[in-house]
């Protein structure tokens, strides 16, 4: 691999000089705030450990920031950029930048919750600041969609860091919690200062590594089966899981019945079960034998996986989330 230049990462002048020549101008209103600091994402590429073997997937590469400190280590990165702006100026900024690398990276210009597939081989690794209102969707697509990826590193607000790392019994474990558990054993990686964007935002961020699971959950039940209990669980959270279940099992007694033979107790609530419980409860469920059975050939609607308002889509990885008053109910 050819050593890059010494001055080719993005720093506060030349995160400025490109806004300003693209006329883009960060507000809050649109969470645009972009990092400004080449420690800070060379810190990112070395917690997430990134190899010179690796395909690594970007959701929101905005300036190109992170993009440019990928490509000094990782063989290839392959960045998806919603942003007509912004993604029609990245490939000429990483030419400029990187030449010697510029063969190495891909495009994508794209929504992604709409990505299915990428060019180039299939990708190892996925390093993404993600904005919060979209962050979790869009953690939980990927991961879904792309089976290939083993690590995982996404920069979030802190509060989404909590939620995504909480374990079972914290306050803040929930549907983020528990579904990123499924694929994946999830921790916290560090915290982001204020001082490295610009501007700088209102909240703290936080990094959140996640590594795929040697071995998925074991269970006869589908993924989709086990988000449906999920989503159920916590769309009641003070209930118990005998009240908060009723609708989906089809009553309060069919769902103390599914508890009972998945070995949970029905006054139990669900920020105290783990991924693999929330299966055998999925496993459990007795189904109207009136229905008609599911053909595993249709594909079936995945709340996790649900686009969200495309003006809430502005994927940078050189942004900021927004406050926290923006945010979305656990992304339930």
């Amino acid at each position: 691999m050819t050593s890059p230049t010494p001055d080719a990462l993005l720093g506060p002048a030349d995160i400025r000089e490109l806004a300003a020549a693209l006329g883009v101008r960060p507000t809050k209103q649109r969470g645009q705030n972009f990092v400004i600091d080449a420690n800070t994402v060379r810190r990112i590429v070395r917690t997430a450990q990134v190899h010179p073997e690796d395909v690594v997937v970007e959701v929101g590469p905005g300036l190109g920031s992170l993009t440019l400190a990928l490509l000094e280590v990782a063989d290839r990165v392959t960045a998806v950029e919603i942003d007509d702006v912004l993604a029609s100026a990245l490939p000429a900024t990483i030419a400029a930048r990187m030449p010697q690398r510029a063969d190495r990276f891909a495009l994508v210009h794209s929504d992604a919750m709409q990505v299915t597939e990428l060019p180039g081989p299939a990708p190892t690794a996925l390093v993404a600041n993600l904005p919060y209102n979209v962050a979790v969707p869009v953690l939980l697509h990927m991961l879904g969609t792309f089976p290939t990826i083993e690590r995982s590193l996404v920069m979030v607000q802190s509060e989404v860091a909590d939620r995504l790392a909480a374990a079972p019994g914290s306050k803040v474990y929930g549907v983020p919690s528990v579904k990123a558990n499924w694929y994946a054993e999830v921790k916290r990686a560090g915290a982001i200062g204020r001082n490295v964007f610009w501007p700088a935002p209102n909240v703290d961020s936080g990094l959140v590594s996640l590594v795929r699971r040697a071995e998925p959950v074991k269970t006869s039940a589908s993924r989709r089966e086990v988000f449906a209990v999920v989503d159920a669980a916590f769309a009641q959270r003070r209930k118990t899981l005998r009240a908060a279940l009723a609708g989906w099992a089809g009553s309060a007694a069919a769902a103390e019945a599914a508890l009972v033979a998945a070995g949970v107790s029905p006054q139990a609530r669900g920020e105290a079960l783990t991924v693999e419980e929330f299966a055998r409860i999925a496993e459990n469920k007795q189904h109207d034998p009136g229905n008609e059975p599911h053909d595993p050939g249709t594909k079936q609607h995945d709340p996790a996986n649900e686009p969200q308002d495309s003006a809430r889509q502005s994927h940078d990885s050189a942004r900021q989330p927004r406050d926290p008053e923006h945010q979305e109910k656990d992304s339930e």
